[in-house]
């Protein structure tokens, strides 16, 4: 089962990490789709417990200490300082700048993480960690890695690419956390996840990147689209209560937001663990979003203007996305894509599956021109360029 994963205060000067007025980004590059969709479902994040701890002392030890003819030599504590690129490193760099979110109404509480924008307590994280509170009502609260605590607010949220940004109230000085580039990672290459598993805040796994561009179906909220996004995959451990966390680069750069894991089975509570099969946002991809957010804007989306179905397993079909329908004034229409027409790339990023269409399409943004090879329903292929409307 493929499940959701939702549920300090330092001295300046710190540069600000995420500039609120950036130039536009360029376009995205294409990347290698390397599996099917995964569907993925709601997971909160719970309170961790733990009973009592023994220590065990075996007979062997005691019968030294109370031999007089036995001594124990104890070599001096040395504090050997982390090399560049380690995990340790990385940890080092982003754990200030990580925080655990506490979301509560009338009818369920969940938690989750989040990373730290801006030095004025802006805060990035998934928008399932939040929708509780923004669906039914309640309260948001915020643990920084120092210990501090604050309450916090909703400045906007994105249902359909899983990405909200809140509000600490009262706070400033805050370390942001450098945002790094998705778009430069390779596969084997190292990562580090951090966030609050299981309500164990300042919890840091490492791992590796497992696979890039694989398309991730989530559920949605009520009445909305699923949210289907181009995952980094990782065996980086990631459990309820990452979600919204960063994966970090062995820089301690956030090259992803953790969001989503898949789990063999479900646990007493209805959650499953880690299987070494985690998901995150790229960060290249929510930047755009998250920007939007800040400035209170509505968020937009990059759309081609078709409704796909799988073609894969069909007659006479190859593997792609299958046009079913085209709408009328829309990048798809302009180029004379046509029902029966089967997109099997977009750029260089094949697109074995709709899922895998829907989920290419939304690394870009609208505006940026795009060149998809299309089969026909007699096998004739052709390649069309076309330019990407929005859903705005």
């Amino acid at each position: 089962m493929l499940k959701r994963v939702n549920s300090g205060v330092f001295p300046p000067p710190y540069p600000p990490a995420f500039p609120l007025n950036p130039p536009p980004a360029d376009s995205r590059r294409g990347g290698r789709v390397v599996g099917a969709a995964l569907l993925v479902g709601a997971l909160a994040g719970g309170a961790a417990g733990f009973g009592g701890a023994a220590l065990l002392n075996d007979s062997s030890s005691n019968a030294a200490s109370s031999n007089p003819n036995s001594s124990l030599s104890v070599g001096p504590s040395l504090k050997v300082p982390a090399s560049k690129g380690s995990t340790e490193s990385a940890a080092a760099e982003v754990l200030p700048s990580v925080v655990k979110i506490y979301a509560t109404s009338s009818t369920e509480s969940d938690s989750g993480s989040g990373i730290i924008l801006t030095s004025q307590g802006e805060i990035l994280t998934n928008n399932h960690v939040v929708e509780v509170v923004a669906l039914n009502g309640g309260k948001l609260a915020v643990s920084f890695n120092n210990g501090a605590m604050t309450r916090a607010t909703i400045i906007g949220r994105d249902p359909l690419t899983d990405l909200a940004v809140i509000r600490a109230h009262g706070v400033s000085n805050l370390r942001p956390a450098t945002l790094g580039d998705s778009d430069s990672l390779r596969v084997g290459q190292q990562v580090v996840a951090v966030g609050a598993p299981f309500g164990l805040e300042s919890t840091v796994t490492s791992g590796i990147v497992s696979a890039l561009d694989r398309p991730v179906t989530t559920q949605g909220e009520v009445g909305n689209q699923a949210t289907i996004f181009p995952a980094i995959q990782t065996d980086a451990a990631i459990n309820p209560g990452n979600s919204g966390g960063p994966l970090v680069d062995e820089a301690g750069q956030v090259v992803g937001i953790n969001s989503a894991i898949r789990t063999a089975s479900q646990g007493a509570a209805g959650q499953g663990g880690s299987i070494g099969l985690g998901f995150s946002i790229p960060i290249n991809d929510a930047i755009p979003i998250v920007r939007e957010l800040l400035h209170h804007q509505k968020p937009t989306h990059a759309k081609i203007g078709v409704k796909v179905s799988d073609a894969t397993g069909r007659i006479g079909l190859p593997a792609g996305a299958l046009v079913v329908r085209v709408q009328r004034h829309t990048a798809a229409d302009a180029v004379g894509l046509h029902p029966g027409d089967v997109v099997t790339k977009i750029d260089d990023m094949l697109t074995p599956d709709a899922d895998s269409l829907v989920a290419g399409v939304r690394s870009y943004r609208p505006g940026d021109t795009v060149n998809l090879t299309v089969v026909a329903s007699s096998g004739a292929q052709r390649t069309v360029k076309l330019t990407l409307g929005s859903d705005a």
